[in-house]
């Protein structure tokens, strides 16, 4: 059967919508857009639908994408203004295809990570946060399920693939071009060892989105 993608952001309020209800919202989409999806089988069977990267609670992003299968021969042109119709505001379909790359082949993630300050950003704070990002090895304590302790600890610098740090007058923003997956780095180890390693240029708010997602080839993953 083949499987469909549909490219998909999420902004405003929606960003704060998990991952788990963010699927449940687009299984009564296909149903209010009269969409016929293949469903999963047993005795509470639901539309079958997989979103490669789950995207953290309070991330936006430009670049999500879902997974489904239609049935019949669906006009694709029309799948995204049929959706955007029967999905909350925030939630905005731009475009239906069928699937090409494997989900194996994602392996970056563009992020832009805005660090704001309230005073202004800190003297010298645009220096430092790029001097950590360069060091040669920066090991953080993170989350780990599989870990005995509830913790393991990774090295960021192999995982950062590109890092771009501009200073403004109230903030600064990271660019930043991570692993995605196997195994992949949340922006928010990042700014944790902000915290940690740079204290003074600790951040007031931040702000994540998603911007691109990509493989191998640093080429937009489709």
């Amino acid at each position: 059967m083949t499987t469909h993608r549909l490219a998909f952001s999420k902004a405003d309020t929606a960003k704060f919508i998990s991952h788990l209800d963010l699927m449940r919202t687009f299984q009564r989409a296909f149903l209010r857009a009269e969409l016929p999806v293949r469903h999963t089988e047993g005795f509470n069977p639901h539309a079958f639908v997989s979103i490669p990267l789950p995207l953290s609670v309070g991330f936006s992003s430009g670049c999500e994408v879902l997974e489904c299968s239609f049935l019949g021969e669906p006009n694709l042109e029309e799948v995204p203004a049929r959706l955007n119709a029967a999905l909350p505001d925030g939630i905005t379909v731009s475009r239906c295809y069928e699937g090409g790359q494997p989900v194996k082949a994602l392996q970056y993630v563009n992020y832009i990570v805005t660090l704001e300050y309230e005073a202004g950003a800190p003297f010298g704070a645009e220096s430092a946060i790029r001097a950590l990002l360069g060091r040669a090895s920066l090991v953080m304590e993170k989350r780990s399920k599989k870990a005995k302790s509830g913790f393991t600890q990774v090295d960021l610098i192999p995982l950062i693939a590109q890092a771009t740090v501009e200073e403004r007058r109230d903030s600064i923003t990271l660019d930043l071009v991570l692993r995605a997956q196997n195994p992949g780095l949340n922006p928010e180890l990042v700014v944790a060892a902000i915290r940690q390693e740079c204290p003074d240029m600790a951040p007031d708010f931040v702000s994540y989105h998603r911007r691109t997602v990509l493989d191998g080839e640093m080429q937009p993953w489709a």
